[in-house]
């Protein structure tokens, strides 16, 4: 039997009872796995291929990718072993730091990070049932597009209402308990991890490609099709020089840069079984082991996979796939029409476990927030399950307004277009989520300072290089962004920033007592 969580000290993470003790090294490693694969391995190739121009350049992009997050899940298994409570990367930066810090992760995830991934990973599911359903159309509507004001709409689509039903059936299973959660993640991660091996098989045992093989390991680092990398803000052109992957060191370190915001954005979400520790039989052991493990097994996967595609596609197919859908192209490069509703299964499979566990994992920092008083105090409630029932209700609300909400552009012309508000605001965390990186690695030196004598099962690997490797590479990507995507990275920081008086309306809500109790640090 699963034993229940012991009560913690209130001055480390506060009392969580009823949490059951349910998540094994294996259902951890499956937690990160099928968090971190989505659907983006199986697009954004494309882009990371025009970026950087070359075989060779994709590769790299995605071998530096595996060095940052491994060091990173390295790095951050010392503090998962020091504080094995709910809400992971949450409690890390509070008792590194303060309470704020951790409450502006918090926000931003759930704002953000989280649902916003959620909401995209509904919608691809969706759009790849539809593959197969053609009647699960975007453009098939229930109810049309209703402007509120200029730039924003809500409307629901068939395509939409799948996405809702699809979050609705998650969160409802996720309410029914961790073992249900866990069962569940093992079965679709397993599928689709097995699903991502057929692909590599096929494309490097059946479906090679002599023409593409030789166009693309005869000229490994030659750039071609590189696109222009431009400022990313009008005052900042007279400085910043518009670039590309040829263009020398600059060059290459913004390309490289840049493309890291899709290989990343993929090889994300590895940290969600931090979120989840408090239900782990053996957190001080098996969070560091379940993160350490499931990114080398995804990196190795990714890896493999974009070498599949230089073995069935020549690098100018690879970066003119019809809407990025790479890995669509390869299977129909091999099968021919029966290739896209292949890859329509595999993504479904895939996306539908990946929201599964993100589902799962996101509502655990909703709870610890609230038991701070940062949050809804509802949300710091388990169910007679044990699990934050009313945390993963209102993450689920807030994921089905993302998917309503649309954008809404007119052109010169009067013709509107609608867009995914989800998909903007992920463009804008992408710096927000390395920040926190950065931040949740660098306290791994605050609190060997502050707490010198506070017991860690285990130590970071490397460190302090380890550790200082991620941090120096990670803001060194920041910089980039900051000049080359300055208002998506502009955007994330005022994310961030927003939740600042939100903070402080939390905190005058919690009282003396409340504020004094939530840290020891």
């Amino acid at each position: 039997m699963a034993d229940i969580t012991p009560p913690l000290r209130e001055s480390t993470a506060k009392n969580e009872p009823g949490f059951v003790r349910a998540i094994g090294l294996f259902d951890g490693t499956m937690i990160v796995v099928g968090s971190m694969i989505g659907s983006g391995i199986f697009i954004v190739a494309a882009d990371i291929s025009r970026q950087t121009g070359s075989p060779g350049g994709l590769l790299l992009t995605w071998v530096l990718t595996g060095l940052l997050t491994v060091s990173a899940a390295l790095s951050y298994g010392e503090l998962a072993a020091m504080f094995p409570h709910a809400g992971g990367q949450y409690i890390y930066l509070r008792e590194a730091y303060s309470p704020l810090w951790g409450f502006l992760y918090g926000w931003t995830l759930f704002l953000v990070i989280q649902t916003g991934t959620i909401a995209a990973v509904a919608v691809g599911f969706a759009r790849y049932l539809g593959v197969l359903f053609p009647a699960i159309s975007p453009n098939t509507w229930l109810v049309p597009p209703i402007a509120l004001g200029s730039r924003l709409a809500i409307s629901l689509s068939v395509q939409q209402l799948v996405g809702v039903l699809m979050i609705v059936l998650l969160t409802f299973l996720n309410t029914q308990g961790v073992r249900l959660g866990k069962l569940i993640q093992n079965v679709f991660t397993s599928a689709k991890a097995l699903s991502l091996v057929g692909l590599i098989l096929l494309g490097i045992f059946v479906g090679k490609n002599a023409g593409a093989m030789t166009e693309n390991f005869s000229h490994f680092w030659a750039i071609r099709g590189a696109v222009p990398i431009e400022p990313g803000a009008n005052f900042l052109r007279s400085w910043v020089p518009t670039v590309t992957a040829a263009s020398g060191v600059i060059g290459l370190i913004v390309a490289y840069g840049v493309a890291q915001v899709g290989s990343l954005f993929s090889a994300d979400a590895w940290n969600n079984i931090g979120f989840t520790a408090a239900e782990v039989k053996n957190p001080k052991r098996d969070v560091a082991l379940s993160m350490a493990f499931g990114t080398c097994i995804v990196i190795t996967l990714y890896c493999l996979a974009n070498l599949a595609y230089l073995f069935v596609l020549p690098l100018v197919q690879i970066q003119t796939a019809p809407d990025d859908r790479v890995a669509t192209a390869a299977l129909s490069a091999i099968f021919g029409a029966p290739g896209a509703a292949i890859m329509a299964v595999a993504i479904i499979i895939s996306t539908f476990g990946c929201n599964n566990g993100l589902i799962l994992a996101g509502a655990r920092v909703s709870y610890a927030m609230a038991r701070d008083g940062l949050f809804f105090k509802s949300t710091g409630k388990l169910s007679r399950k044990g699990v934050p029932q009313s945390a993963l209700i209102f993450q689920g609300i807030w994921v089905i307004v993302l998917i309503l909400l649309r954008t809404r552009r007119v052109d010169r012309s009067g013709a509107i277009t609608y867009g995914n508000l989800y998909s903007d605001l992920l463009n804008y965390v992408v710096f927000a989520v390395l920040l926190f990186y950065v931040l949740t690695i660098i306290g791994i030196f605050v609190l060997r300072r502050k707490r010198p004598e506070a017991e860690r099962p285990y130590r970071a690997f490397g460190y302090p290089f380890v550790p200082l490797l991620y941090i120096v590479a990670a803001t060194t990507i920041m910089a980039v962004l900051l000049l080359y995507q300055t208002q998506t990275a502009g955007g994330g920081l005022i994310i961030v920033l927003l939740g600042l008086p939100v903070y402080w309306l939390w905190s005058r809500r919690r009282g003396p007592a409340k504020q004094a109790g939530s840290s020891s640090g």
